[in-house]
């Protein structure tokens, strides 16, 4: 008798975390349709002076509902892709909506969003050759300037937490792999990371984590995802690979039938900042 409960608390334990993952990974229709009745976060467009660039350089700023100047706040570092710029999220994923619909049903930590230009040069609009070395390059110049030039000026600006437990970083394509660079390159700045559909310029895994017991310590979350149509996928299998051969806790979620494009990324933003700034339940890490 003593042996079947034993053997039905674990049967009960083990659906209980697998409903609990799967509830998890289910994106809810209309999470990315604008509600009525409810309170909405702020859009601001802040400019911020660049020592890396030499320039002013722009940023887009979410603010929560109910943002107050008496209250700190975590920071997301949400980034964008090789084609776009600050307003690429805004333009095609809306995280606002996606972020006020969230907050409205009580799955959000309150944390500022920065929407950053990761492409750190003068002429940062993207025009021309989008692909042009110094343009790409810039991209990885970012690393200066969100370091040295942005983060400061967000935590003289704004109310927040100035520890790395409650600095997030993120991002899509281009910005995923920017988001995994930075992100696990600095782990005494980031403890959240998330890469979305991270392309090319991600660095190869035992790059990114040369030290995995190390960085086991430091990592509140590591979040992949990508979609299992998309052509760039072998860049975030490989980090998964890698983060299960060394046993590192992590979350790789593939989207069934995605490709690279904001189905995809909208829906790793709505997953990925339910975990933010908060305890995870170890039945969700892989």
């Amino acid at each position: 008798m003593k042996r079947l409960l034993i053997l039905l608390f674990a049967s009960f334990v083990g659906i209980t975390f697998s409903y609990a993952q799967n509830e998890n990974n289910t994106v809810p229709e209309g999470f990315d349709i604008a509600r009525e009745g409810i309170q909405h976060g702020t859009i601001d467009t802040i400019s911020y002076k660049s020592k890396t660039v030499g320039t002013e350089r722009r940023a887009i700023i979410y603010t929560p509902p109910g943002y107050s100047k008496k209250k700190k706040y975590p920071v997301l570092y949400l980034l964008h892709g090789i084609g776009g710029d600050e307003k690429e999220w805004l333009n095609g994923g809306q995280p606002q909506v996606i972020l006020d619909n969230l907050y409205a049903d009580g799955k959000l930590e309150p944390m500022i969003v920065v929407m950053p230009n990761g492409r750190a040069m003068k002429d940062d609009r993207a025009v021309g050759n989008i692909m042009s070395p110094d343009k790409v390059q810039a991209f990885a110049t970012f690393e200066n300037d969100l370091l040295n030039d942005l983060i400061p000026f967000i935590e003289k600006k704004y109310k927040v937490l100035k520890d790395r437990n409650y600095r997030a970083i993120a991002g899509l394509s281009m910005g995923g792999g920017q988001s995994l660079n930075f992100g696990l390159g600095n782990l005494d700045v980031f403890s959240w990371v998330g890469g979305f559909s991270s392309a090319p310029n991600t660095k190869k895994p035992e790059e990114l984590i040369p030290d995995p017991e190390k960085a086991k310590g430091q990592l509140n979350l590591l979040f992949i995802s990508c979609g299992d149509s998309d052509g760039l996928i072998s860049f975030s299998q490989r980090t998964h690979d890698f983060l299960t051969n060394n046993d590192m806790p992590h979350i790789y979620h593939v989207i069934p039938e995605g490709k690279h494009d904001f189905k995809v990324w909208k829906e790793s933003l709505y997953l990925y900042s339910q975990y933010l700034f908060k305890p995870i339940d170890p039945a969700l890490l892989k």
